[in-house]
């Protein structure tokens, strides 16, 4: 039995950060932890590009058309739901999940879920580099180490 596993390193690769200008309070920290998280683990920063979109319904469309320029091994998505009083907030988490999970599942590019659904301002915070650590820096790092096991398996 051979076991595979990818190691926390992103030099060389170049990688897209999808990021939701709804919430951008939350979203621009998250985007700073991506980007920081990546630096630190040997993606060089002139090969990180932010796509900024209106919301997260636009994730997945944007982060379709950058997969299929074939320039990225990663797409990154960032960005922060909360929870109101209408079903809306169903609709937009269950919706971008979904086109994000068909996007991995029908390219060869990694795409990595940093949609925060949350119910209050204070969980948000708390998941954009305060007591919860910074999401967006722990789906950027889920991104260098699917890529290099899938590499590795696959090698």
């Amino acid at each position: 039995m051979t076991t595979f596993h990818g190691h926390m390193n992103g030099q060389g690769l170049r990688v897209a950060l999808v990021c939701s200008r709804f919430n951008d309070l939350i979203v621009g920290r998250l985007e700073a932890g991506a980007r920081d998280a990546l630096v630190r683990h040997g993606v060089d920063e002139t090969q990180i590009d932010t796509v900024w979109v209106p919301g997260a319904l636009e994730i997945p469309p944007a982060a379709k058309a950058l997969a299929a320029t074939g320039r990225y091994d990663a797409i990154v998505a960032l960005g922060a739901v909360m929870r109101g009083a209408t079903y809306h907030f169903e609709v937009v988490c269950n919706q971008s999940a979904a086109g994000l999970t068909r996007l991995a599942l029908e390219t060869d590019v990694v795409v990595t879920n940093g949609i925060l659904t949350v119910d209050t301002m204070d969980q948000a915070l708390e998941r954009a580099g305060s007591k919860a650590g910074n999401k967006g820096a722990d789906v950027a790092l889920a991104a260098i180490e699917t890529i290099n096991a899938i590499r590795a398996a696959t090698a």
